[in-house]
């Protein structure tokens, strides 16, 4: 984005859509106080032709200098026969202008003032949009506005408290109970639990210590806290979520295109409708002045203001629901897709457990003592980052390690090494099967381990086994939840892992999961994705590096926002506070928004279907057709704000 997520957008469009309402009546009002004298009680202000000249100069600013950028839009459009809603606005307005120019050669009667009113009710419309769409996007601008405005930084043994706008990354920040983190950080001093319940929508603090990460703007308790400042200004993460909540309001969906190329189908017929309403009229009554007005009010009433907005303002209200409860929706296409999904799909480390597993059984084989296992492991576990390498390390808490040469990751089966001659691997059984190694002495401690829904790593030096780990990653609180809701609603909730099909399938049954597809490497996981779209459309679930191509495969991708940057990147969704309750969420408000922008477009239509036919009969007068295609606009805006109401928990 190329412009400053704390300036407020909305209110400067608001302001400047306010400013020439006000202005537009200020002219509009005694030129409908002149009509109203004329056609009403057969009075006159001033003279004929001098009371023609003056409506003609009120009117002037209204039409050409507050309603130019509508002017302006609708004349590209037709030079270019690239129509749009402003079309016919602006080539309603203009005709109706000239009408008063071509009125002193007595051929046609003067609509000038005319033309004044239908752009002050147009103006007014906008103005009532651009309040719609503020209010929209208010809940991702209180996130802006409710961040620290200064920090308290350590220099020394001295404090200094500096606007936020010069904290640097690397600078030591002390924040007391009940202050702002002014920034994104990790502590390196203190114990709290810090409010973050504004950014992840969990109610409960989260206790932080040393080497925890902190989110500025969010809320310090009761201890105090050293923070390490590691992002500032638009990197931080609280900008990272602006800017994806406004890419997502800035995308068209599906929906959307398919009602921007009605529109641009429906403008060039309206213009020609228009031409034969005027041409029949005419023949028919041969009152030109009379055919002009049915005309113009053809084409003021077939605006299809309503239809443009139909989809943006219900996305934009869907946009900030989302952002509330921490679903970020990057991609605007997501909302349309998501209500189409049949087939959920699931990683498992990270997603559904909070991937943060420990070592809980050590079994070794006679002769071989469990610390010396440990630091063999852990060893060449050290070297590598994966959450059940650091299971083993933390286990092992050794103070010193043993130096490893030749060190491979073996992708989704485990690590190789060499500890002085020896060569030692650390895996699954893949990984065991591939080099031909026997399991016999240690079969029966895997199968229990398995059976358990534990994760087991068998360690060999030079092709004899020595022993195996269990590490156990426990499941998120509320997946069971989640899931079982996924599944009275009728979808097919499946999990791919990289684990053994015994671990997969225990975890499986613990959160409700009926289907399992164990045993994937990294680089298979988008292939199996791509098998199950053949069965209906597909939502994945994934937080890690490796999950980055399955989302990208998938009909609507379901990032973690607890995982890696490159898996929020590649998601469609993003759930900032890694709780599959949202996935829920995202679904009902997918189908909520639908629903609103159905009924949007349906309004829409419905007063275009109404009011063309009295337009063409002559029924409305141009004015009349500008108040009901202006109380359009506002039918629809109204109504996609009623979708805050709506329930998705």
């Amino acid at each position: 984005m190329d412009h400053n997520h704390e300036e407020k957008i909305e209110d400067s469009e608001i302001k400047s859509w306010k400013s020439k309402l006000i202005w537009s009546w200020i002219f509009t009002v005694p030129i409908a106080f002149i009509m109203l004298l004329e056609r009403i009680f057969d009075l006159s202000i001033v003279e004929m032709p001098y009371q023609s000249i003056l409506i003609l100069i009120l009117a002037f600013p209204v039409v050409f200098i507050f309603g130019w950028p509508t002017i302006k839009a609708g004349i590209r459009g037709l030079v270019t026969f690239y129509f749009n809603m402003d079309s016919l606005i602006s080539l309603g307005t203009v005709i109706a202008y000239l009408t008063g120019l071509i009125a002193f050669t007595g051929v046609i009667q003067d609509y000038s003032g005319v033309a004044a009113m239908i752009m002050a009710f147009f103006t007014t419309g906008k103005f009532v949009e651009a309040q719609a769409r503020g209010r929209s996007s208010q809940e991702i601008r209180k996130l802006l506005e409710l961040g620290a405005k200064t920090a308290r930084i350590v220099k020394g043994n001295k404090e200094y408290d500096i606007p936020i706008t010069e904290v640097q990354v690397g600078d030591i920040l002390l924040i007391k109970p009940g202050e702002k983190i002014p920034t994104d950080g990790v502590v390196i001093k203190g114990e709290s639990s810090v409010d973050e319940s504004m950014v992840t929508g969990e109610s409960l603090p989260v206790e932080k210590a040393k080497g925890m990460n902190v989110i500025g703007a969010t809320i310090n308790q009761d201890g105090i806290l050293y923070v390490k400042t590691t992002k500032v200004g638009k990197d931080t993460f609280l900008a990272h979520i602006i800017e994806l909540v406004e890419e997502a309001q800035g995308t068209k969906i599906p929906i959307q295109k398919l009602a921007d190329k009605i529109t641009s189908i429906f403008v060039p017929v309206i213009l020609i409708l228009s031409a034969l309403t005027f041409i029949g009229w005419a023949i028919v009554t041969g009152d030109i002045s009379r055919s002009l007005g049915v005309g113009i009010a053809v084409l003021v009433i077939a605006c299809p203001c309503a239809l443009g907005l139909a989809t943006p303002t219900a996305l934009m209200v869907s946009s900030g629901m989302g952002a509330k409860r921490g679903i970020l929706i990057r991609k605007g296409e997501a909302i349309q897709t998501m209500k189409e999904v049949k087939i959920v799909v699931f990683d498992k480390t990270g997603t559904i457990t909070k991937g943060k597993p420990e070592v809980t059984d050590i079994n070794t084989i006679k002769g071989i003592k469990e610390k010396e296992l440990l630091n063999i492991s852990a060893s060449l576990e050290k070297l590598s980052e994966h959450p059940i390498a650091r299971a083993i390390v933390n286990k092992a808490a050794l103070k010193s390690y043993r130096k490893v040469t030749g060190f491979k990751v073996l992708r989704g089966r485990g690590v190789e090494g060499k500890i002085g001659k020896s060569i030692v691997i650390i895996g699954n059984q893949t990984l065991m099967k591939e080099r031909k190694i026997k399991l016999e002495k240690i079969n029966k401690s895997i199968e229990d381990f398995e059976e358990d829904g534990k994760t087991t790593m068998i360690v060999t030096m030079n092709k004899k086994v020595l022993g195996v780990i269990a590490v156990a990653d426990s499941v998120k609180e509320d997946s069971k939840e989640a899931i079982r809701k996924l599944n009275s609603y009728g979808y097919r909730t499946v999990m791919i892992t990289g684990d053994n099909e015994r671990t997969a399938k225990a975890i499986a049954n613990q959160v409700g999961i009926k289907e399992v597809i164990a045993n994937v490497l990294p680089e298979n996981k988008a292939k199996k994705v791509e098998e199950l779209q053949i069965s209906g459309m597909v939502a994945f679930i994934g937080d890690g590096i490796n999950d980055a191509p399955a989302l990208k495969q998938s009909n609507v991708g379901i990032a973690m926002g607890t995982g890696t940057d490159i898996a929020i990147e590649s998601g469609d969704i993003v759930l900032v506070n890694g709780s599959l309750i949202g996935v829920v969420q995202a679904i009902n408000l997918s189908k909520a928004t639908f629903k609103k922008i159905k009924q949007n477009l349906f309004w829409a239509f419905a007063y275009n279907v109404i009011a063309i036919p009295l337009a063409v009969a002559g029924v409305l007068h141009p004015v009349v057709a500008e108040i009901a295609m202006a109380l359009s606009s506002i039918t629809v805006v109204s109504n996609a704000n009623l979708l805050k109401k709506k329930k998705i928990d």
